[in-house]
């Protein structure tokens, strides 16, 4: 692999000095931001931030399918996704690093797919492992040598947002075998697999889910936590470029 996607979400809107920009034409619309372009030794990383430079994009107006086709257009193999999620199992604390396997998309309304009209080619893309792949398995093992934790399974809920989920929806959430609970997975992971990008995502519980606490889920709480794992996540990201980087 020498081209690398990454796309960042809440708390990871940048990620450091782009050697060059790219804006490619897409006929799904604007992506979310410009591409920069960054090198890791011969390993080129494109960086997109799922929510704009400025975070104005709100995860069901955020533009998927521009995003991953211009990921693809740039020339990217394998996107990484870096996505925050509210913690439903006791064990998904906040600040907890997670490789989720698994999802259930409960999203409605967003654009899921390159084949919507009858014009465009129809693709049955096989879905029953939605992350895996050589990328998440660099992931896991990029971990272990950097020494940082990193969960290695756990099936992520797909919610439409903006708003937080009640109570109610988190225990029935819980019931039907949801580990944590965002708003960005999907349709993210599906086009992927079908623009044949090898996908995988690092999850970061930034709170615990809806009424699973004594407290109120507050944006200042959230910015404190990921204000501290996002230091993780960059040197976690750091060891995965240099390895797919030495890897021949």
């Amino acid at each position: 692999m020498r081209h690398f996607g990454l796309i960042g979400g809440s708390g990871l809107d940048r990620w450091g000095e782009a050697v060059a920009t790219h804006c490619p034409q897409s006929p799904y619309g604007q992506a979310s931001a410009e591409i920069e372009e960054y090198r890791a030794g011969g390993l080129r990383v494109y960086f997109l931030p799922r929510h704009g430079r400025e975070h104005g994009i709100p995860p069901h107006a955020v533009n998927y399918r521009a995003n991953i086709d211009c990921l693809r257009r740039v020339g990217a193999e394998a996107v990484l996704a870096v996505n925050a999620v509210g913690g439903i199992a006791g064990h998904c604390r906040p600040g907890v690093l997670l490789a989720p396997d698994q999802l259930i998309d409960y999203t409605w309304g967003r654009e899921h797919s390159f084949s919507l009209t009858p014009q465009d080619p129809l693709r049955h893309v096989e879905f029953a492992a939605p992350f895996d792949g050589p990328l998440r398995t660099a992931l896991l093992r990029a971990a272990r040598r950097a020494g940082l934790d990193l969960e290695d399974g756990g099936c992520v809920a797909v919610t439409q947002g903006p708003r937080l989920e009640t109570r109610a929806e988190i225990l029935r959430l819980a019931r039907g075998g949801c580990d944590m609970v965002g708003m960005t997975s999907m349709p993210e992971a599906a086009l992927a697999r079908e623009a044949g990008l090898d996908y995988a995502s690092l999850c970061v519980c930034s709170n615990r889910a809806a009424g699973l606490s004594a407290k109120a889920i507050s944006v200042e709480d959230i910015g404190a936590v990921l204000s501290e794992a996002m230091l993780r996540v960059r040197a976690l990201i750091g060891q995965l470029l240099e390895d797919l980087s030495n890897d021949r």
